[in-house]
């Protein structure tokens, strides 16, 4: 017991750090996801993005990169480009690109892991849009597109030629209350999915212990592994990925973990490039497409980053650029409640979040909260609900508990 709660502390104060760290990421992206349903038409959307053709893709990923968005709030803004008419593959550039080819990401991976993985992360996510869209012409899933266009369903009223435009909505008063029901509905969403996902990986964190980790990846430490243990630990990437979900930002010290204790470059590469294939994800997309093309981006995006993963690799290598050592902290080193830019950033997004949050409630004691953009396309059994909701106060209980045990843990 006296080993116990000082590591129920550590992990509950590093899954409370984990959403800390993304908590602006979160609201910008679901801000962004937010406008976009309010103010951007099908119709405008269709010109931008209504093909796979180069410029859709471009568009796609210079969308996805100006947004800077953390997974989560990205899976809803590709939900949203889809449904507004926008093609599956410049979708997934975008979403890949709001994961990979952001700014502050490459921050954090100089920080824990140096500058070759920084090339390695934003021309991977170059080769990752590139190998999907050829993926994507490949298997010609229009059959399936169909389908989840029709089940994601369009806006009528939103379509109609009298609709307000974009400028008149966001000047007004009303079209805020439209933004501010949608941002609450974002989070309504996924928010059960987040506050587990980041529990289990402060729990990880704090309880596994390193070598659990090395004996994943065949041929860990072993010097300069061959193709096979290359290919072994880019597949086994995903693995570990999925037991320690945190997110495109927050799994990077835990990818510096894995480079310190003797994996490869390749099998770094694809645990950071598999925030996308991990359970948290594959719910969110089933609740939104359905599970055939949930599991179908799930094998797309799994081969496209095991085919990354080993190209950065040997190209790496051919360019004599392949790390061979790193000076990377343990994930529960790191300082989550630091007085950093991302604590001012998270008070102004808090204050944000609050007044799209008042507009909302103003607007249903109104009686105007009727909006609604979209299906969610909720479904799920009664016994998945509950499984979930049992879930959701598991999480709580053990956070709460892993706060107020900190005198006893310290003591």
């Amino acid at each position: 017991m006296d080993a116990f709660l000082p590591l129920w502390n550590e992990a509950a104060l590093t899954s409370l750090g984990f959403f800390w760290m993304a908590l602006w990421a979160f609201a910008l992206g679901y801000l962004i996801s937010s406008l976009i349903q309010v103010l951007v038409t099908q119709a405008r959307m269709q010109r931008a993005m209504g093909t796979a053709g180069p410029r859709s893709m471009l568009l796609g990923t210079l969308f996805g990169f100006i947004s800077s968005s953390c997974s989560f709030a990205a899976l809803a803004t590709t939900r949203t480009l889809f449904q507004k008419g926008a093609g599956l593959a410049p979708s997934l550039a975008f979403l890949l690109a709001s994961t990979n080819l952001v700014v502050e990401l490459g921050f954090v991976i100089a920080l824990f892991l140096g500058w070759p993985f920084v090339v390695g992360e934003y021309v991977g996510g170059v080769l990752l849009i590139l190998l999907a869209w050829a993926l994507i012409g490949l298997t010609r899933p229009e059959r399936l597109i169909a389908r989840v266009r029709e089940r994601l369903g369009t806006d009528a009223e939103e379509a109609a030629s009298q609709a307000p435009d974009w400028r008149h909505k966001l000047t007004s008063l009303q079209g805020w209350q439209e933004i501010g029901q949608t941002y609450v509905m974002e989070w309504q969403m996924v928010w059960k999915d987040v506050l587990i996902g980041f529990t289990v990986a402060g729990i990880i964190a704090a309880f596994v212990p390193q070598a659990f980790f090395q004996s994943l990846f065949l041929g860990a430490g072993d010097g300069e592994p061959g193709f096979l243990e290359l290919l072994a630990q880019a597949l086994v990437g995903p693995v570990a990925a999925f037991f320690t979900f945190i997110g495109s930002m927050g799994n990077i010290p835990l990818a510096a973990v894995l480079f310190d204790n003797g994996v490869s470059f390749a099998g770094v590469m694809a645990f950071i490039f598999s925030d996308l294939v991990v359970l948290p994800v594959l719910r969110i997309n089933a609740t939104y497409y359905g599970w055939r093309m949930a599991l179908y981006i799930l094998a797309l995006l799994l081969t496209t980053l095991v085919v990354t993963a080993l190209l950065l690799h040997y190209g790496m290598g051919w360019l004599g650029w392949l790390p061979s050592g790193s000076d990377s902290v343990t994930v529960t080193q790191r300082d989550f409640f630091a007085i950093n830019y991302g604590f001012f950033l998270n008070l102004a997004f808090l204050a944000g979040s609050a007044a799209l949050v008042g507009l909302w409630w103003r607007a249903r004691r109104a009686g105007g909260g009727h909006h609604h953009h979209h299906d969610h396309g909720g479904g799920g059994t009664s016994r998945g609900t509950r499984l979930l909701q049992g879930l959701v106060a598991l999480a709580v209980a053990w956070l709460a508990g892993g706060v107020l045990v900190a005198p006893l843990a310290t003591g």
